[in-house]
């Protein structure tokens, strides 16, 4: 499932039409007919609907939507919320295709209007305003937005919630808070940023026809689905043995956060890990050994119970490494970050308080030229950057396109809708989990799933995207049978591994 702005959209519509000739009024009529599909799935026969059209794209699918459905002997009225001269093309088209069939029109120019019509109606379809909005809405249109939105009445939104931004960046926006939202084509981004996702309500997507193969070749963000993970998922075979499956490096822990690490190695081994070896104090060791009896460990100088520089560490002799996990941000341990990221041969996954101590010299990420994957929080990109979080969740796609492409990294950008991208600025967001990983803890498990995954026989892009599907759907799993989101830990879920690899597979 491809994610594009209001924009790229456009473009696809307009790269359909010029390579296959296929009108724009076909492809109107396409929506229309599958948005009706799902309204009569979603609605009683006895359900009063009323369409709410306006100009555009949007306005067309109500037109078609609202033909289709009165034809299907739904009881339907549509009220056009725009003057007639901004009825124009394939809309205009479809207007008088459904005043033909018989259909009426009625036409509102004031927001006082519209509380008749809403009064009277058990469902309101919202085809007002699609993804070409620029500002804040006018009036009446804003006025006829917030009745709507006072309003009692189940609202479904045909492709965005008319008034919403379909991209980053705006933060002042009047929008109908819908129930439920059919989404023409593909995604737009606005469904996964903080600040407007929760607008659409639930969602999904319809076909209107357009070529995979236009839609693949123009795509450069997707929704990371369980088929994704099907196919990039490699299988284990018969002969395998542990080696074939990687040899990883945990370096963290302290006297103050044993648990951050002994979480992250459990989570490492139970996501496939051939051999897991956790570096750490001996004092964390002797902690975290117990609860991890498959890992084999490494000892660390320690000052006052903090990793220290004093010992060399081997990170050559490992397949990849995660650092940063409970280690804390003394200069002695700056010092470990820095000669780990120097040596390692293989992937880093950077986490945590590793963070920190590549924000003191980001040119480090320059030098390699080995895979490296920053896993932060938004507060913690938000330092990478020097932003404030706010104007970080404002733009998260772009921000973390544009530090992964300008250090030549990977960023798994955490959040309700993780954000995964590679260096050449691929894009995929995570639709699993739920709140009940907004735990201490989530970040370190997820961690230990990254380095198992980068180690398995799958690019690097793909392995971060599986490692973030897997984690939300253990995370789901364990809701859905045993666990609320009160009470779900972050040990827990992993727990909840072998599940999640069994429901996916």
């Amino acid at each position: 499932m491809f994610i594009f702005t209001a924009k790229e959209m456009n473009d696809m519509d307009r790269i359909t039409m010029e390579e296959t000739s296929l009108e724009g009024k076909m492809l109107m009529e396409n929506a229309g007919r599958a948005i009706s599909e799902r309204l009569e799935q979603m609605r009683e026969k006895s359900d009063r609907i009323l369409v709410l059209a306006g100009s555009g794209n949007n306005g067309g699918d109500g037109f078609v939507a609202a033909r289709t459905l009165m034809n299907d002997f739904y009881d339907v009225q549509v009220v056009q919320v725009v003057p007639d001269e901004k009825i124009t093309g394939d809309a205009l088209y479809h207007k008088q295709l459904l005043e033909n069939f018989g259909g009426e029109v009625a036409r509102i120019s004031e927001s006082a209007e519209l509380g008749a019509w809403l009064s009277e109606a058990d469902v309101v379809v919202d085809a007002m305003i699609g993804t070409g909005i620029n500002g804040e809405l006018r009036e009446p249109l804003a006025g006829m937005v917030k009745l709507l939105n006072d309003s009692p009445v189940r609202t479904i939104s045909l492709d965005i919630p008319s008034g919403l931004p379909a991209g980053e960046g705006v933060q002042e926006f009047t929008a109908v808070q819908a129930d439920q939202t059919i989404i023409v084509a593909a995604p737009k981004i606005s469904a996964f940023l903080q600040a407007t996702a929760s607008y659409y309500g639930s969602w999904e997507t319809v076909s209107i026809g357009m070529p995979m193969k236009v839609l693949r070749q123009h795509a450069t963000r997707q929704v990371w689905t369980a088929e994704n993970f099907r196919q990039t998922m490699p299988s284990r075979q018969q002969n395998d043995h542990k080696g074939d499956h990687g040899k990883g490096l945990v370096i963290g822990g302290s006297a103050e956060m044993p648990g951050s690490l002994a979480m992250t190695v459990r989570a490492a081994l139970r996501t496939g890990a051939g051999l897991i070896t956790a570096a750490t104090t001996e004092r964390v060791m002797n902690m975290i050994a117990p609860w991890n009896v498959e890992a084999t460990y490494l000892t660390l100088g320690e000052t006052n119970g903090v990793l220290n520089n004093d010992k060399p560490v081997p990170a050559d002799a490992y397949d990849a490494v995660a650092l940063g996990i409970g280690m804390g941000r003394s200069k002695d341990t700056e010092a470990l970050v820095h000669q780990v990221m120097e040596k390692a041969p293989g992937p880093v996954v950077v986490d945590a308080d590793a963070l920190h101590h590549v924000k003191a010299d980001l040119a480090i990420l320059e030098n390699r030229t080995n895979p490296t994957v920053l896993t932060p929080h938004p507060g913690e990109m938000a330092m990478l950057l020097g932003l404030e979080v706010p104007e970080l969740l404002a733009k998260p796609f772009a921000y973390s396109e544009e530090f992964a492409r300008k250090y030549q990294v990977y960023v798994v950008l955490k959040g309700s809708h993780t954000i995964i991208t590679a260096p050449d600025g691929t894009q995929g967001v995570n639709p699993t989990g739920n709140p009940g990983l907004a735990k201490g803890g989530s970040g370190d498990i997820l961690t230990g799933m990254v380095l198992a995954m980068v180690m398995q026989k799958q690019e690097v892009f793909p392995a971060l995207c599986n490692a973030c599907y897997l984690h939300g759907e253990a995370a789901d799993r364990l809701v859905d049978k045993k666990h609320s989101y009160h009470d779900l830990l972050a040990s827990d879920v992993i727990e909840g591994i072998a599940d999640a690899y069994r429901s996916i597979s």
